[in-house]
């Protein structure tokens, strides 16, 4: 096999491998401010796109990790990105957050639910079943399915919460329609945020929690992938999967000696 080219771009998962349920995780900070003196291009990604990259730049530096707005990828962002792309200037219902309606409105897209090109799902606390039932009206009218993320449950204190793609299976049992993921495990979310920065796969590495999204959307993407223990996959269910890491590491720690 042919050697890779060393590292020198960094993409990493938050929640899991950054931050656990609103603390730093031990090392995370001195992996953040490794990267921005050795100014090698970065970014924190995240699934979740409830929040805007400034409200996340806002929460991530009350707890003591200074990471620069522009260094934010949400999924919500890569939905942006690729309906830019697919049909510029369109038009959208949403069922989301201002993570994503800022999102969709920076971009030039106007929200409507009158005969609206996409239904876009995203994340919210507050899914209604009366937003549901337009989705689906809507969709069987001919509008385009999109989806931000495929993750069926997100953590709460309580313990997990209905999430973006089990709302989106709803719709689908619905409607017949499958939606387009655009976050992970997708690799279009990491290969836009890759060009957003100025990165190239080949020179660049994945850190994530997560086998089934963060793992395989670098590994899909032509990264080097470190799987950290710090989140929701665990040492013994990392063989369950077809797929391997490049690098399985405890935690965040490990890694900074890398950068």
């Amino acid at each position: 096999m042919a050697e890779r080219k060393p590292i020198e771009s960094w993409l990493t998962d938050m929640d899991g491998v950054l931050i656990h349920e609103g603390v730093p995780i031990p090392g995370a900070d001195a992996f953040i401010k490794k990267l921005r003196e050795t100014g090698k291009p970065f970014l924190v990604l995240t699934n979740n796109s409830i929040y805007t990259a400034r409200d996340l730049h806002a929460r991530l530096a009350r707890m003591g990790l200074e990471v620069p707005v522009e260094n934010i990828w949400t999924s919500a962002l890569a939905t942006a990105k690729f309906l830019d792309d697919q049909r510029p200037g369109g038009t959208a219902y949403v069922i989301g957050e201002a993570g994503l309606t800022t999102a969709l409105h920076d971009i030039g897209y106007v929200l409507t639910d009158h005969d609206p090109d996409y239904v876009v799902l995203g994340e919210t606390r507050t899914y209604s079943f009366e937003a549901m039932t337009k989705a689906v009206r809507l969709i069987n009218a001919g509008a385009r399915f999109i989806c931000t993320n495929p993750d069926e449950t997100g953590p709460s204190l309580e313990g997990p919460l209905p999430a973006t793609g089990s709302v989106a299976a709803l719709i689908t049992k619905a409607t017949g329609k499958e939606p387009y993921f655009a976050g992970k495990p997708n690799p279009l979310m990491m290969r836009t945020g890759l060009n957003a920065i100025g990165a190239h796969s080949e020179s660049s590495a994945m850190i994530g929690d997560r086998m089934d999204t963060d793992i395989l959307a670098g590994l899909e993407a032509g990264m080097q992938t470190f799987l950290v223990l710090t989140g929701l996959t665990t040492q013994a269910e990392i063989d369950r999967f077809p797929f391997r890491p490049s690098k399985i590491v405890p935690s965040i720690a490990d890694i900074v000696d890398r950068v």
